[in-house]
C-alpha cells in the first residue's frame, strides 16, 4: 500500500529520517517503534503527504505522492494523532462527520456510517452530541478513530494514539483497538514507543533510531535475533511484566 524509496527528510540543516526505504504490506498492520526523536512521527507525515521528502520517492497505492495528488491520499488514508486532535468547537458527531459533510455526503449516508462506526468501536451514541471537554479520553481517541474511518479508507495511520491514556483505559483500548483492526481488515501503520504495545499490534515490528532502520521484522526477532546492539538495549530497557506476557 505504501512505500518510501531511498526517502531523506531535513529539519533546519538536521537529517530527521533518511535514507529510509521500506514498504508496507497491504492488510497488515506495521508498528513504527524507536525513542523519541527517531523519525518515527516523521514518516507518518511523509506517507499522509502532510510534509514532502527532501530526497527519494513516497509511494502510495502503485503512485508517487506528489502536491498534485497529496489531497487525494489524504482522502484515501485515515489519521490519528494522540487524544484524538479533535476540533474543540465541533461535537463528536460534528468531528467524525467533517469531511463527509465537507464531500456532500447526503444526510442518510453520513448517519448510516456514523451508527456503525460507533457500534465498531463501542462509542455510546448519547455522546455523539458532547463537545470533546466533555468526553473522557478513552472517548475522544474513539471520536478520532470514527473520524478517521469515517470515509472507509484504505490505510489507517496512528500516530501514539494511546499515549495520552491512564494504564487501564490504555489496555482495554488496546484490545478494543486490535479488535477493530481485525473487523476493518486495512493497511495500518502504528507509531508507538512502548515495545509491549508494539508486540501486541504488530505483523511488521521496524525499529528506528536516529533516522534509520535498524531492523525490521517480527517482535521475536527482536527479541531473540538483535541485527544491533542498540536493539538489545532498547528490548532490555522495556521488558517487563507487559512485555514478557506478550513475548512469543
Amino acid at each position: 500500500m505504501f512505500a518510501l524509496n531511498d526517502v531523506t527528510k531535513i529539519y533546519a540543516g538536521q537529517p530527521a529520517l533518511g535514507p529510509v526505504s521500506l514498504t508496507f504490506p497491504v492488510g497488515r498492520t506495521t508498528v513504527l517503534i524507536g525513542p523519541s526523536g527517531c523519525g518515527k512521527s516523521t514518516l507518518l507525515r511523509l506517507l499522509v503527504g502532510l510534509v514532502k521528502p527532501d530526497d527519494g520517492a513516497v509511494i502510495f497505492d502503485g503512485t508517487p505522492v506528489s502536491p498534485s495528488n497529496a489531497r487525494a491520499v489524504r482522502l484515501r488514508t485515515g489519521y490519528v494523532i494522540q487524544d484524538g486532535g479533535l476540533f474543540p468547537h465541533l461535537t463528536a458527531r460534528g468531528n467524525v462527520t467533517l469531511m463527509a459533510r465537507h464531500l456532500g455526503w447526503d444526510h442518510g449516508r453520513i448517519n448510516a456510517r456514523l451508527a456503525e462506526l460507533a457500534e465498531l468501536t463501542r462509542f455510546p451514541l448519547d455522546g455523539l452530541d458532547r463537545f470533546p471537554q466533555q468526553l473522557s479520553g478513552g472517548q475522544r481517541q474513539r471520536v478520532g478513530l470514527m473520524r478517521a474511518l469515517m470515509l472507509n479508507p484504505d490505510a489507517l495511520l496512528l500516530d501514539e494514539p494511546l499515549g495520552a491514556l491512564d494504564p487501564l483505559v490504555r489496555a482495554d483500548l488496546q484490545t478494543e483497538l486490535r479488535d477493530v483492526f481485525r473487523a476493518v481488515g486495512k493497511t495500518v501503520v502504528l507509531v508507538t514507543h512502548d515495545l509491549g504495545e508494539a508486540a501486541y499490534f504488530a505483523d511488521l515490528v521496524v525499529l528506528l533510531r536516529d533516522g534509520r532502520i535498524l531492523q525490521q521484522g517480527s517482535a521475536s526477532d527482536l527479541w531473540h535475533r538483535p541485527a544491533d546492539p542498540f536493539v538489545t538495549r532498547f528490548v532490555q530497557a522495556q521488558r517487563g511484566p507487559e512485555v514478557r506476557d506478550n513475548e512469543p
